[in-house]
């Protein structure tokens, strides 16, 4: 034979017959599949990161965290704006009912021109107004309200709107 085939032969056995120079070359191989998939890897993560329209991964989630700051800071201020509302609202004259009446049942006087109005909020606090109606004279009367009640005597219709001005607020 040919002694550039016989050497060739000779050095081709004993790399493969050579277990630590098979381990060396087997590790070659593996390292350049794998700088190849760092390689692969590193041009899709600084894809990524580029973003599309030169905005960066890294100024998009900037410019979310700042929007999401903003929306904390709207909810603080609309929760205190809803609270201070809320506050509002208690004291406000939201019961209302108006009950109209007959003072003279049974004299034909008067017709139910008179009536009693009740103001009242969440708390029971207003007043009551009423007004006692004749063909001499009209009659206006008020009397504070603290819860529901007032420490001056009510009529039957007072009480009545009372009633109705409470059912109102629930």
């Amino acid at each position: 034979m040919n002694s550039f085939t016989d050497t060739a032969t000779f050095y081709g056995s004993e790399i493969l017959n050579n277990p630590l120079t098979l381990a060396v070359t087997l590790l070659i191989i593996i390292n350049i599949i794998l700088i190849g998939f760092v390689i692969y890897l590193s041009r899709r993560v600084s894809r990524l990161v580029r973003g599309k329209g030169a905005v960066s991964l890294e100024k998009t989630i900037v410019d979310l965290c700042e929007a999401v700051n903003e929306l904390d800071d709207w909810r603080d201020s609309a929760t205190d704006m809803f609270n201070n509302l809320d506050a509002r609202m208690k004291g406000s004259m939201r019961g209302t009912s108006l009950v109209r009446f007959n003072p003279f049942k049974g004299t034909g006087s008067g017709g139910n021109q008179s009536f009693a109005a009740a103001f009242v909020d969440e708390e029971g606090t207003g007043v009551v107004v009423s007004s006692l109606y004749s063909r001499e004279r009209v009659s206006l009367f008020g009397k504070p309200l603290s819860k529901f009640s007032s420490t001056f005597e009510l009529t039957n219709e007072e009480k009545q709107a009372i009633k109705e001005a409470r059912a109102k607020l629930s």
